[in-house]
């Protein structure tokens, strides 16, 4: 469509996230009820479309000069480009402009996970954003005959009356395609197993319309399931541990039944902790520059509820041909991730208007929690501990972000000397500058950045290497503080901190320190991570970086 309309929904959703006023009386379909808002509600939007049903580089790098030439105060991008090279990136070249005038811009990590060094767009000028899920599961409550309740996964947008049903296991006919469905009892529900992978989830969702069961148990571990919001038939996913029970059950009764009931919302750590880092979210190092840590930040990115276009062509569906419409929705992915940490940004903003785009991406990262809310590091959804090639610093946690006590600044001439350390062409240099009022007499790849990476190059496997880096903090506490250093150290690696005491006699004073982190290239352990804390001596503020040490990217062409 020739016009700025939204015809797919997704800048509808994105940008509620980012600044969406407050609305009450939301869900999808009775899922997830409650007051809707989004992270900024008080922030102005300007939305600006640049993709026609694909997209242009002129058109993202049009956009995005028109939004700084218009005066926003913070960018928020919930889109990916092919192109890998700063120089040849659209999103690369047009932030770095908006970063010299001072906006913040904050970028979508991409959905290519989970494998190592899927992040195309890992600039070092943007603020990389992964997705995780949140503490709230959409649920069916499946009870059985025998009074044992399991509470498995369902979006089904309907209220539906399945109870008391028979229970159909058979092993033959647990893949749940058309054939075996036939042959399955009228007015049952039927157990499904997708672990077998003669079928997906998808397909029996497909299959079921067309039979006469009235529901089925589907059992699965795929955690895209968790991802959609297409549950066209009455069910419930659990997992294969879960599934032992029923299938015991249905087994040795005479006449099994179960019921199922829809639209219910649980909160807490239960029956999954939460975050966790989502399969899909790109995980670094970024593919165009793997000398700054990247993503940055984890953020809510799994089945989010926004704000929707009721005209859009991708539409939760009862069966194969009922097709409803909704003003609010659930999606997944970085896209959703990205403006939580844009309306984070536009809240620290309009707090500490004379901060730079630097200090507050710092003040994001240092106050980043790593934890899930069973004080449990954050894992992923296959329960294995995630490393900050994941979720970066951690969870973006916005109340903390408003007073991190020191923070890590950056100039514009910096990121400069960052550019000139690449070994571009200067013509190459210049695209992505696009100034004159700036040199390369000092180039330098040690950003003051609020992450720490040690790279294991092809070459410099079998030795032991000592990589240095030199650091810059502010004090925005008020008044006098004393910090120590707390090092958590990566495996086969030592990390040395000097000064390990930072004294401040006032606010905005500034203290330098360095670190050695010195390691052994062995990529056998592909990815070591560890953290830098700074804790003021009161407990008050803890100012956290993530160190990691990984294998290059040679290593893997």
């Amino acid at each position: 469509m020739n016009s700025a309309r939204d015809v797919d929904g997704h800048g509808s959703h994105v940008s509620s996230i980012a600044a969406g006023n407050y609305v009450d009386g939301v869900s999808f379909f009775g899922y997830a009820p409650g007051t809707a808002r989004g992270v900024a509600p008080r922030a102005r939007l300007a939305v600006y479309k640049v993709l026609w049903g694909g997209g242009v580089s002129s058109d993202i790098l049009a956009g995005i000069d028109q939004a700084v030439a218009d005066g926003v105060d913070v960018l928020s991008i919930s889109l990916g480009t092919n192109r890998i090279d700063l120089y040849e990136n659209p999103l690369s070249i047009a932030s770095f402009g908006a970063r010299e005038k001072g906006i913040i811009v904050c970028l979508s990590a991409g959905n290519r996970g989970p494998f190592t060094r899927s992040i195309r767009s890992g600039i070092p000028w943007a603020v990389v954003v992964a997705a995780g899920t949140v503490d709230r599961w959409l649920a069916g409550t499946l009870t059985l005959g025998n009074g044992k309740v399991i509470t498995g996964w369902t979006t089904f947008p309907a209220r539906a009356a399945i109870r008391n049903l028979p229970l159909v296991y058979n092993e033959t006919l647990s893949d749940c395609n058309s054939a075996e469905l036939a042959q399955a009892p009228d007015q049952s529900i039927i157990v499904c197993d997708v672990t077998t992978g003669n079928t997906g989830f998808d397909t029996v969702m497909r299959n079921l319309p067309d039979s006469n069961v009235r529901a089925a148990i589907v059992i699965a571990e795929d955690p895209r399931i968790f991802r959609f919001n297409s549950f066209p038939y009455p069910g419930v996913v659990i997992t294969p541990n879960e599934a032992r029970e029923v299938i015991s059950y249905a087994a040795n009764s005479s006449a099994p039944t179960a019921s199922i009931s829809f639209q219910q919302t649980i909160l807490g750590t239960e029956p999954r902790a939460a975050p966790a880092l989502s399969d899909d979210s790109s995980r670094g190092p970024g593919l165009s520059y793997e000398g700054i840590l990247k993503p940055d930040l984890m953020a809510p990115g799994v089945s989010i509820l926004a704000a929707y276009s009721p005209y859009a062509t991708s539409t939760p569906t009862i069966g194969n041909n009922i097709f409803l419409t909704t003003d609010y929705t659930l999606l997944s992915g970085t896209s959703m991730a990205c403006p939580h940490i844009s309306g984070t940004a536009a809240l620290l903003k309009s707090a500490h208007p004379d901060w730079s785009p630097a200090a507050i991406q710092s003040a994001m990262m240092t106050t980043a929690n790593p934890l899930d809310n069973t004080n449990q590091p954050i894992r992923e959804v296959d329960g294995t501990v995630a490393t900050p090639l994941g979720i970066g610093s951690g969870q973006v946690d916005p109340n903390r972000a408003l007073d991190p006590g020191l923070i890590y600044d950056a100039t514009t001439q910096d990121l400069v000397n960052l550019v000139c350390s690449m070994n571009f062409t200067s013509e190459q240099t210049q695209t992505i500058v696009r100034s004159t009022n700036y040199n390369c007499s000092n180039p330098s790849s040690d950003l003051n950045y609020p992450s720490f990476v040690a790279l294991i190059n092809f070459e410099d496997i079998g030795r032991v290497l000592t990589r240095r880096f030199e650091r810059t903090v502010t004090n925005v506490g008020n008044g006098a503080a004393k910090y120590r250093v707390k090092v958590e150290v990566p495996v086969n690696t030592t990390v040395r901190v000097r000064p390990q005491t930072l004294v401040f006699q006032k606010k905005n004073e500034k203290q330098s320190y360095t670190v050695t982190i010195r390691y052994n290239g062995d990529i056998e352990t592909q990815h070591r991570p560890g953290s830098l804390t700074w804790i003021e001596q009161s407990g008050k503020y803890t100012v956290r970086s993530p160190i990691m040490v990984s294998a290059g990217a040679d290593n893997f062409s």
